[in-house]
């Protein structure tokens, strides 16, 4: 995670790692656009579909599902937490069971109802999928044929618009390395037309004709529509907000005239979302026309926040006055096909650990369709000889996600891998902090170990450089990484990292660690997990920033403690003689690795 007050030049790496990925995609989307239009104008068709039109000035063309607070139950904690241990053959539940106390507490955060209330269907789901797999398997059913659920690449063609069906269905969602394209071409009396993205909530951008606009909107169920953001933006303040460095609304779009709208009634257009590292983007034609945050999305009439990220999307839906030629979606999440073979090379598995307390402990943050990523770890750094020999251990924290297929995908690589850890509750960013108090049990009491460190799954740690640098560090009371020692709440609503007085009231935040990678002592973990235990520590929703604040606490109550800064750790983007890297590609990620097999010196491959 990353706050306000950095340079908005650290997220060039990331933004100019997206544009270069996606250039081969944009080639190829060039090559169907041409065929489909060239199809389109050869067969000499009228634009004759039947539309619904719909007032996009409001919102009560779409019909809203009744809203319910989302309250944790009992019921759904029973169900979470019985009898796991019997379904745990991948020893991914360790965590898992120790995590109820931390769940029931009524300070919890603001998303943590919904994210237990997910999980308990999830969990329900899963056990009934592996359960029929089970039978399948004893009665000598189980067929190696369709397994592949999660598909690279979706694509439909001379789509019917009319109904009420989406025009592309997601089934493992979508990650920051996707991209979906439509071909089409607006009716030469069109009003208006609508693309929506599907998952927990709606992501909806409405093209207006009448009044030459681009609105972009998003539903949840606990906020309802939000604020919408809509280009041109004429003389906004949205005009200064930024999203991977691109602006809320292009400023050619917010210049536009008659003849500058990226749609024209009866002309083809090429109109591609594609999901950068903070939001989602819309090209037409090949310019840059608007952008949307993921994550926090502020909804003033009900003081919440709304959030719909790209592996929540699971389906888009195209509506309105528009014949649309083509849609297809790119880059998809695919889990590895050996993961349910007998092929899985043994240096890839987690292996297995001594008796004694393992040195470091690496807690890595993932979400359950990042299945590339977590692959070019597997096959990177976690390829260390200190982690092969259980010096150090490696363990993905994950939660569960909404999609069922999702779920077994990934139940399917704990068991075959052994290095995940699930979560009881569903993977809302919004519940980040409790995954560190999950990776503080985990160094604590289930892999009790000298050093806990967390870092993410688009990171690159020197395992080696690592370790060294540690043992000229202290055994106890220590926070080690880039700390950031001033810095201030971000009270500029849009932001991802907004924080409300009331969640905040003071003007600057306790020394903390970038997300990244940091790495803290057992006497810390120690701390944090008793702390929450007793209830004596507040949960706040930026995990880095809670991390610091609770170390703040120890510091005051029980011990000094040492912050030591180290600019290796690079938070964005990637400096020679690294230890730790972050926003890298799984192809970076393996790049990395073969450098230093090769050079054996940290120098970047970008």
């Amino acid at each position: 995670m990353m706050m306000q007050s950095m340079s908005m030049v650290k997220l060039k790496f990331g933004f100019t790692s997206v544009r270069m990925r996606n250039l081969s995609v944009g080639i190829s989307v060039m090559v169907l656009t041409l065929i489909f239009i060239i199809r389109y104008e050869q067969s000499g068709h009228k634009l004759t579909t039947k539309i619904d039109e719909f007032d996009i000035e409001g919102d009560s063309n779409v019909q809203e599902p009744a809203k319910k607070p989302h309250l944790i139950t009992l019921e759904d904690l029973d169900y979470l937490f019985s009898n796991r241990e019997e379904e745990d053959e991948s020893n991914g539940l360790l965590v898992w069971s120790l995590m109820r106390p931390f769940l029931e507490r009524p300070d919890t955060l603001p998303e943590t109802g919904q994210g237990v209330e997910e999980a308990a269907l999830a969990i329900k789901d899963l056990v009934s999928l592996i359960n029929k797999e089970k039978l399948a398997s004893a009665s000598g059913m189980v067929s190696t044929k369709g397994r592949r659920t999660c598909p690279d690449f979706v694509n439909a063609a001379d789509v019917d618009v009319s109904g009420s069906r989406p025009v592309l269905d997601l089934p493992c969602g979508l990650t920051e390395d996707s991209s979906i394209t439509f071909v089409g071409v607006p009716d030469e009396h069109s009003r208006s037309f609508q693309i929506q993205l599907l998952g927990s909530g709606v992501l909806r951008y409405a093209v207006n004709f009448s009044k030459q606009s681009i609105v972009q909107n998003m539903w949840t169920e606990r906020s309802g529509w939000g604020e919408e953001v809509r280009c041109p933006c004429h003389g906004s303040f949205k005009n200064y907000i930024v999203v991977d460095e691109l602006p809320l609304c292009n400023e050619q779009t917010s210049r536009i005239t008659l003849d500058d709208f990226p749609f024209l009634r009866g002309s083809p257009f090429t109109a591609t979302l594609w999901f950068g590292l903070e939001g989602f983007h819309m090209t037409v034609n090949g310019r840059h026309e608007t952008s949307f945050p993921y994550r926090e999305v502020r909804n003033d009439s009900t003081k919440s926040l709304q959030k719909l990220e790209p592996w929540l999307v699971s389906a888009v839906k195209v509506s309105g006055g528009l014949k649309l030629l083509s849609a297809s979606a790119t880059r998809l999440p695919v889990p590895d096909e050996n993961h349910s073979s007998l092929a899985i090379e043994e240096k890839l598995k987690a292996p297995p650990l001594s008796g004694t307390r393992v040195t470091l402990l690496v807690g890595v943050f993932s979400t359950g369709n990042n299945f590339k990523r977590r692959m070019a770890l597997r096959r990177s750094w976690m390829q260390y000889e200190a982690v092969r020999s259980g010096e150090v251990a490696v363990r993905f924290l994950i939660g569960l996600h909404t999609n069922e297929q999702v779920n077994l995908e990934m139940w399917r690589e704990a068991k075959a891998y052994g290095d995940i850890q699930f979560m009881p509750f569903v993977d809302y960013y919004g519940l980040l902090s409790l995954k560190t108090v999950a990776l503080c049990i985990l160094g604590t009491k289930v892999i009790p170990s000298k050093y806990i460190m967390k870092t993410d799954d688009d990171a690159f740690v020197r395992i080696d450089e690592l370790l060294m640098s540690l043992k000229e560090k202290p055994s106890n009371a220590l926070l080690y990484g880039l700390i950031s020692f001033e810095s201030s709440p971000d009270r500029e609503q849009g932001s991802k990292w907004y924080i409300r007085k009331e969640e905040w009231p003071l003007d600057s935040y306790p020394p903390w660690a970038h997300g990244p990678g940091y790495i803290i002592t057992q006497d810390i973990a120690k701390f944090v997990v008793k702390g929450h235990l007793e209830r004596d520590l507040r949960l706040f929703k930026l995990e880095d920033v809670a991390i610091g604040i609770w170390i703040q606490q120890y510091n005051q109550t029980v011990k000094r403690v040492k912050y030591m800064n180290d600019k290796r750790f690079h938070n964005s983007g990637c400096k020679p003689n690294y230890i730790l890297v972050h926003y890298q590609t799984p192809r970076l990620l393996l790049c990395l690795w073969e450098k230093l097999q090769k050079e054996s010196q940290s120098v970047c491959c970008e």
